[in-house]
């Protein structure tokens, strides 16, 4: 199972697939190569006639360990017949393993744009782009490898880096153990029997739900994650104060969602690293409900369910800590965090309900460019929508002509809602939901660390400049 988009995502799919699809420019003829490198990553690529020289690298998103992991060009078949038709070429590999499999992503896919150039001929632009997963190795792949790429699309990205992500979800899954849990034997980090230990989550979940106080206390374990209040896609987002509501749909992330990934899926990611990357040492966790989104709805519930937040506050604080492995931390701030240098026009997309990777990803992302003084090459668009990557055909095709504008114009192309919007609906039967491009400027990531963080901490602890040694939270 890729675990890229949600239900409504492969909704969309097969919308597309049978109604659609007929409505799409005729293509012209497309040559397609596809096989194997020497480490096992297969390969495909798709080259129409005419092909307008224009090459699009696709990063597919996580696949869940054991599933099948085929090469994937693009994202869903509606934008694949869109793309072929008006002349793009795409290409992609998946990747030698499945999991957080960006050590291998960041050489595999290079060595098919090393393999197009042998085989198709050197394209006059190429242009990253990625799901999920495939966001934040997208954004890898431009800050390694600069000079192969002139621009990049990451959607739904983990743009926050590795290392961030994961103490984030280190928080979320540490104050659940505390509070429902605490001294027995739910793992967190060093998790031995993934499995087992996902089960026992999912059941101390769902008897933590079936309370008032139960469902206060997992929604502020929810809080230090941001956990949006809004799951399904095809219904309207909860009111601000419809608090119930709010906390139903955390529910529905974490039990669907959510606890796969940190109290089963981190363990693929310690087997990688050799050891647990993630550390809660010196973190105020009073400090850090004080600056979550969720605040208010964490606030009611705990009033409606006679409980003192504070004194649950004050357990967390008080709670033994989880340090970090140095070596882990090394292999995941290699596999990746980021330092802001980007060398050409960058354009992220997220939507707003994501529960999987928070709307925040891009804050992070955005003050790490800033920090590095690029800010003019990095605009960012949202989707007003519940979801993982449940955006359609025709947002993801405004977002990447958008970004094609830049590149033509050498400015940026009116990205304001209203013309986002605009632009999509005259894609038409590709907009198998309304376009629902908006404003919006998402909260801070709640964990930051990237490369600006790692010297910081590298400086604090006498170290050379590599940032191996984990720091406190910044």
């Amino acid at each position: 199972m890729r675990l890229m988009n949600s239900r409504f995502g492969l909704m969309l799919v097969f919308t597309l697939v049978l109604v659609c699809l007929a409505a799409i420019p005729a293509q012209a003829a497309t040559t397609t190569i596809a096989g194997s490198f020497a480490d096992g990553a297969t390969y495909l690529i798709e080259v129409p006639s005419p092909w307008n020289g224009t090459l699009l690298l696709y990063s597919h998103g996580y696949v869940t360990p054991g599933s099948g992991n085929p090469a994937q060009d693009v994202g869903d078949p509606g934008t694949r017949a869109f793309l072929l038709a008006n002349g793009f070429a795409l290409a992609g590999s998946s990747y030698a393993t499945t999991g957080w499999a960006i050590h291998e992503a960041l050489v595999d896919q290079i060595a098919v744009l090393d393999l197009f150039n042998a085989q198709v001929g050197k394209p006059t632009r190429t242009i990253a782009w990625g799901h999920s997963l495939g966001g934040i190795i997208t954004a890898g792949l431009i800050q390694r490898n600069p000079k192969r790429f002139d621009a990049a699309l990451p959607m739904c990205g983990v743009l926050s880096g590795g290392v961030a992500t994961w103490n984030q979800a280190l928080d979320s899954a540490f104050a659940f153990k505390t509070l429902f849990n605490s001294g027995g034997p739910l793992q967190v980090v060093n998790i031995t029997n993934p499995t087992g230990n996902f089960l026992l989550a999912e059941q101390l979940l769902a008897a933590a739900n079936a309370t008032p106080q139960g469902r206060a206390r997992l929604a502020l374990a929810n809080s230090f994650g941001d956990v949006p209040g809004w799951f399904n896609p095809a219904s309207p987002e909860p009111a601000a104060n419809d608090f119930a509501s709010q906390a139903a749909n955390q529910f529905l992330w974490a039990q669907q969602v959510d606890f796969p990934f940190i109290f089963a899926f981190r363990a693929e990611l310690e087997f990688r690293a050799g050891g647990n990357p993630s550390w809660n040492t010196g973190v105020n966790y009073r400090e850090q409900f004080e600056h979550s989104v969720n605040g208010a709805e964490v606030r009611a519930l705990y009033k409606q369910a006679g409980l003192d937040l504070e004194d649950d506050l004050e357990t967390l604080n008080k709670a033994a800590r989880i340090s970090a492995d140095s070596d882990a931390v090394n292999y995941l701030e290699q596999n990746i965090i980021f330092n802001g240098d980007i060398d050409f026009p960058v354009l992220t997309m997220h939507t707003e309900g994501d529960g999987l990777v928070s709307n925040q990803n891009e804050s992070a992302y955005r003050d790490v460019v800033r920090e590095a003084g690029n800010e003019r090459l990095l605009r960012q668009i949202f989707v007003h929508r519940a979801g993982h990557c449940t955006f359609t055909p025709a947002e993801t095709i405004t977002a990447l002509e958008n970004l094609i504008g830049r590149l033509d114009t050498g400015h940026w192309p009116n990205l304001h809602a209203d013309a986002l919007n605009a632009e999509a609906a005259t894609l038409g039967p590709l907009n198998v939901a309304p376009p629902s491009f908006f404003l919006f400027h998402p909260a801070q990531f709640l964990r930051p660390f990237d490369a600006f963080d790692a010297a910081r901490c590298a400086r604090k602890h006498g170290e050379n400049g590599d940032g191996g040694v984990p720091c406190n939270a910044f």
